[in-house]
């Protein structure tokens, strides 16, 4: 990716340190997924989404407790969602505070599992499989991110396939035609692309709804802060044209 500078385009790869939301949602899944390695039926049968489980035996919780778990058997799934989770997060969570990051992050995450949830309830033949197998993973989290930070960075650049550079919001795009289009095909893929279409779904109704105005008014209040916080301290915003020496900080 990519920030936009005075002068030009300034390339970096991610967004700097972990913020704290993403810092523990990061050490979580990977505390979660060393134990998995030890019990892995045990914690993927007890914690994944299961909708049959849920539905006949109210066992509400997989919806959640999904979010934390991932593939035991190799070390990619985990690594890339969390990779993308530091890329896409740090960003929102410092625009939006720690509080209202995570229930966005949360409310991607749920609603995702709603989502394969509610499909696997459909009466038809390309979905049976779903009712019963597990569902593991933050990735449907994770689309909601990327949406997320499409909206609010729309011309932040993106290396597609790693090569080609594209502004975000087109990037958002070509992930929700590839997840649309996996997910309404009748693909015996083990990759959840209902999860990643309900993710993106669902957080671009709660961008779109009044969560956007908490959101903003997040962003308000926490760069009010900084402000007032700059000039208790006396910390001037920098600038080509300020050569004032006594309003620097050195």
């Amino acid at each position: 990716m990519s920030r936009y500078a005075p002068g030009g385009v300034n390339y970096s790869f991610g967004p700097g340190g972990l913020t704290p939301a993403i810092r523990a949602i990061i050490y979580g899944n990977v505390a979660i997924f060393v134990l998995t390695l030890f019990a892995p039926g045990f914690f993927v049968g007890a914690f994944g989404l299961i909708p049959e489980a849920v539905v006949e035996r109210f066992q509400l919780w997989r919806i959640g407790t999904y979010l934390f778990l991932h593939d035991p058997n190799g070390f990619g799934h985990i690594l890339f969602n969390m990779l993308f989770i530091w890329m896409f997060g740090v960003d929102l969570e410092r625009r939006w505070g720690t509080v209202a990051f995570a229930k966005y992050y949360f409310i991607t995450g749920l609603g995702a599992g709603l989502t394969v949830l509610l499909v696997s309830l459909l009466p038809l033949a390309s979905v049976q499989s779903s009712y019963v197998f597990p569902t593991i993973g933050a990735s449907g989290a994770v689309y909601g991110l990327l949406l997320a930070w499409a909206l609010v960075f729309p011309h932040r650049q993106v290396l597609l396939m790693m090569v080609i550079p594209v502004p975000a919001r087109v990037f958002a795009g070509i992930m929700f035609a590839i997840a649309f289009l996996s997910a309404v095909s009748a693909s015996s893929s083990t990759v959840s692309h209902v999860a990643h279409l309900g993710g993106l779904v669902i957080g671009w109704l709660y961008l779109k709804g009044p969560g956007n105005f908490r959101l903003e008014l997040s962003y308000r209040l926490t760069r009010w802060r900084m402000d007032r916080m700059r000039r208790r301290f006396e910390v001037r915003r920098g600038g080509r044209d300020d050569d004032d020496w006594r309003n620097r900080v050195h």
